[in-house]
């Protein structure tokens, strides 16, 4: 016997199944047998996979490019004896792999998450007698017992259930606890509709029952669900990979000026090693040795703003990656919706009424009011009062005890006025017969009420109700024939909106009644009414669906839930093409290729299984999107990992969703996606400001290094002044980019495209200008100097600070790269005024200071100085708002628009 390799186990009787695991439905195991189970199946719980060590883990930090950069800035910096410059930029190297460490730490708890979601304790048959035992004692073969509250232990085959109803939410995304049965369902038949099967990791929220083991520890369904999380892919995000493209093109560019350095240096006749110098300086120069610190800063601000908005992030990449997406794939119950199943719709006498309101605080109403419709009336008390669950707490705070189907029908009567207590009070119950699977309704019988001493209650579904029922109840009470045609026509019309229906009847009983018997509950009854139930669309989500759409983000909900209330559901949500769901049954019969062509057409996807989701994520990504994927259950744990960013729900989540997950959501509400996706954005462009601002000093160094080489002139700027200058501007003044505020429009844009380079040709051209211009200025400063009979040191002293101060105005004109600073207001941004304030008197410093003399080879400069290096940082500031303008009135005249919508 092998269960690894078992048959379906759902498409089985519970007697075949009992033969084949050689055991017995009122005995059960012997303990002898347990044990040699146990020792040929191994204990019941999820295996731990072993990972990369911990020194391994930290080893992987260091071998991305741009931290590659900076060992390389390192080592030059210790080539040319500045050690404490190469001791900060390899103290950079240590913090960045640190904090990448410690996040892919915390990632690591995923499958431990997964293992805790395996019961503590489960109550075993095992030679004819109950046991409590640890649930990871339990093996193939051994028979369960559930109740009311337990978590189910491993996968069993039902074999004997009394009202056992069971929440597989965490495992299958179905919103409503699932009713089971005993009868063996076919093969085809999707993980959700398996009604003779329960699940590890479930929960028995209803009734009881027994099971035998089928599947045990990493063959059970959460099982699969491990293992499937431990082999999804580690992606990395869009900023990843755009930085590490960035940062290969930007290394190989360095090492080749480098080269033409040496080379044309040695060709003019210097000596070798005063052309490595040479080389060295223009390599520290062109090295942007803040640009990692400064994507640590930015991010970590982006986490911040995030988390004050009720996104928790986990990654710091995934900061940027939301605002980079382009598919958002969410889960329906709880995130879409209010994960409180709310009655809608109410059809008795004939008359068909909506019902407003949401959740469980009874705030809502019935349309036109309950008024004196007798029929209505004893249809909302059925609800109320034929009924296990119970409502406890106050507003916001109301949770319910029980089935939330049932929970619903209490608020709708509360809405009409009815109080449970006082209900209870005048029409005390006397017996109850549960709701039963095989009958499918629930009854109550009560002393008083309505038209006599006894009085039963009955709700179930529509057919069995109306097959009991001979009669129906008008608005003034009287019992008139029932018109089964126009009830048929109402559940037919109430099912195409996606709700969950029960019909009411009661039915009048002698006094002498004092219990329930079959032969009263056969027929006779008088039907009441209809309530029609669904889990409501939280409104924000409403608002945020269209926000997405209008930013040019695909929205599609991926749910367990069945088609008919998935759709409905995406209705109202404003989703695209909501009508075409594809059901999990035929993405099973579709290959990799024809899904992948396929999920570019659907909006919802209902009664998916747990690697379907994560199949439909790839198929996504295959297709060149950017995918965000929501989940709250461990059967979304894989998917979640998989996606290129994954958003857990912090309140309904299971552990296991949230450590696969990037970000987590603290209120659970799809809207926050939204408000994070902007924070996202924001975070993209002010690294794409800050890139943009520090290339060019990068740039406009190596240049005057190699113009000086060219044309056999002594170094404008020496090595270690240009890692002042680098350091220093990095910090003072790029670092200020991190706090600028959000510009208009950014949820107009559409996303931008994972594929397109970090910058664009129109990024690349400002650059080279303005390095361009940093070359001429401080290049021809520094010559004017030294024509002035200045000496060599206040010659590049001069050419230093032209080269901060054109630095400092330039980040003015980083605030937006396509409008005018003046649209934005020069002293929006604080911080920037601040740096910039700074950095002046650092410069001061770096300028007057005798220490810095002997640091830095600077000098004293004068006032005229000054006043040149001042009109050339205004003319390069001048010179780049005219090349936004001319490029502004260029993209209107070629129809494009305001730029500012665009990708930056």
């Amino acid at each position: 016997m092998d269960t690894s390799s078992s048959p379906d186990w759902h498409t089985l009787g519970a007697a075949e199944v009992c033969e084949i695991l050689k055991t017995s439905a009122d005995v059960g195991l012997d303990a002898a047998e347990a044990e040699r189970r146990m020792e040929a199946y191994g204990p019941n719980v999820l295996t731990r996979r072993k990972g990369k060590s911990a020194f391994a883990r930290f080893l992987l930090q260091l071998r991305q490019p741009l931290v590659l950069l900076l060992v390389a800035a390192g080592v030059v910096t210790v080539a040319i004896g500045e050690t404490v410059d190469a001791a900060v930029i390899l103290g950079i190297v240590m913090i960045n792999a640190a904090v990448g460490y410690l996040q892919e730490s915390k990632a690591l708890g995923a499958l431990e998450a997964l293992a805790r979601s395996m019961t503590a304790e489960a109550l075993v048959l095992r030679s004819g007698r109950t046991f409590r035992l640890p649930a990871e004692r339990l093996v193939p073969g051994d028979v369960a017992l559930l109740r009311s509250g337990d978590k189910v232990p491993a996968d069993l085959r039902l074999l004997s259930i009394r009202g056992l109803r069971v929440d597989e939410s965490a495992l299958t995304g179905e919103s409503a606890p699932v009713e089971k049965r005993l009868d063996a369902v076919a093969a085809e038949v999707v993980l959700a509709d398996r009604t003779d099967m329960a699940y590890a990791s479930t929960l028995v929220v209803f009734g009881q029952g027994a099971g035998v083991v089928v599947a045990s520890g990493d063959v059970t369904e959460i099982g699969r669900i491990a293992t499937m999380t431990a082999e999804a892919d580690e992606l990395a995000t869009p900023l990843t990979r755009e930085i590490a493209r960035f940062s290969r093109v930007l290394m190989l560019a360095i090492l080749s000026l480098s080269v033409l350095t040496f080379a044309v240096g040695t060709l003019r006749g210097e000596t070798a090693s005063d052309m490595f110098m040479a080389a060295v300086a223009l390599a520290v120069g062109a090295i942007p040795e803040g640009l990692p610190a400064a994507v640590t800063v930015i991010l970590a601000i982006g986490v911040s703003r995030m988390a004050a908005r009720g996104a928790i992030i986990r990654k710091l990449p995934a900061v940027e990656t939301l605002g980079g997406v382009s598919v958002i794939c969410s889960d329906k119950t709880g995130t879409l919706t209010q994960n409180r199943m709310t009655v809608r719709h109410i059809y008795a006498a004939g008359t068909s009424r909506d019902v407003t309101g949401a959740g469980y605080e009874a705030a809502g109403g019935i349309e036109g009011g309950p008024g004196s419709d007798a029929a209505l009336h004893m249809t909302l008390l059925t609800g109320l009062l034929c009924n296990d669950s119970r409502i406890e707490g106050l507003g916001s705070e109301a949770g319910v005890v029980g089935d939330p189907t049932e929970a619903a029908l209490i608020t709708a009567a509360q809405a009409a006025g009815l109080n449970p207590a006082e209900a209870a009070r005048q029409t005390p119950l006397l017996d109850t017969q549960p709701f039963d699977s095989e009958l499918q309704f629930m009854a109550t019988l009560h002393a008083g009420g309505y038209g006599g001493p006894r009085l039963i209650l009955v709700k179930g579904s529509a057919e069995v109700v109306l097959a009991r029922s001979e009669a129906a109840m008008a608005a003034d009470g009287r019992r008139v024939p029932l018109d089964r045609d126009a009830v048929e026509a109402e559940i037919g019309r109430m099912g195409g909106q996606g709700l969950r229906i029960l019909a009411m009847a009661v039915k009048e009983v002698p006094a002498d009644v004092s219990g329930l018997t079959p032969g009263l509950l056969a027929g006779g009854l008088v039907f009441t009414g209809l309530e029609g139930m669904l889990d409501p669309p939280r409104p924000e989500a409403v608002a945020a669906v269209a926000a997405f759409h209008r930013a040019g983000v695909e929205v599609k909900m991926i749910t367990g839930d069945h088609a008919a209330t998935a759709t409905a559901i995406a209705r109202q949500l404003g989703l695209d093409r909501p009508d075409g769901a594809l059901i999990g049954a035929a993405i099973a019969r579709l290959s990799d290729e024809d899904l992948a062509r396929a999920v570019g057409d659907v909006a919802v996807f209902a009664r998916v299984a747990p690697d379907q989701k994560l199949r439909l994520v790839k198929a996504l990504q295959s297709r060149g999107k950017v995918v965000a994927m929501t989940g709250d259950g461990g059967n979304d744990a894989p998917a979640l990992k998989q996606a290129d960013i994954g958003v857990a729900m912090g309140l309904g989540g299971t552990e296991a969703a949230k450590e696969a997950a990037d970000m987590i959501l603290t209120d659970d509400n799809f809207a926050t996606i939204e408000a994070a996706a902007e924070e996202g954005r924001g975070v993209y462009d002010n690294l794409i400001k800050f890139i943009v601002w520090t290339l060019p000093t990068n740039l406009g160094e190596g240049l005057v290094i190699l113009a000086a080489v060219l044309f056999g002139l002594p170094l404008p700027i020496l090595p270690v002044q240009i890692l002042w200058i680098n350091m220093t501007t990095a910090g003072c003044l790029g670092l200020m980019l991190a706090f600028e505020p959000k510009e208009s429009g950014l949820m107009d844009r559409p996303p931008r495209d994972p594929d397109h380079p970090i910058l664009d040709m129109a990024m690349v051209g400002r650059l080279v200008m303005v390095g361009a211009l940093l070359l001429a200025a401080s290049f021809g400063l520094y010559e004017w100097e030294l024509a002035l009979g200045a000496d060599r040191a206040v010659a590049r002293t001069v050419a230093v600070n032209t080269f901060v101060c054109i630095e400092a105005v330039y980040l003015f004109n980083c605030r937006s790269l396509s409008q005018s600073i003046f649209r934005q207001g020069l002293f929006s941004n604080g911080w920037i005024v601040f740096g910039a304030l700074l950095m002046l008197a650092l410069q001061l410093g770096f300028t007057y200071a005798p220490l810095m003399h002997r640091l830095f080879g600077a000098a004293p400069i004068g006032m005229a100085s000054w006043l040149r290096i001042g009109a050339a940082a205004l003319a390069a500031f001048i010179v780049v708002e005219l090349e936004k303008a001319v490029r502004r009135r260029r993209d209107r005249i070629a129809g494009n628009g305001d730029k500012a919508g665009g990708r930056i």
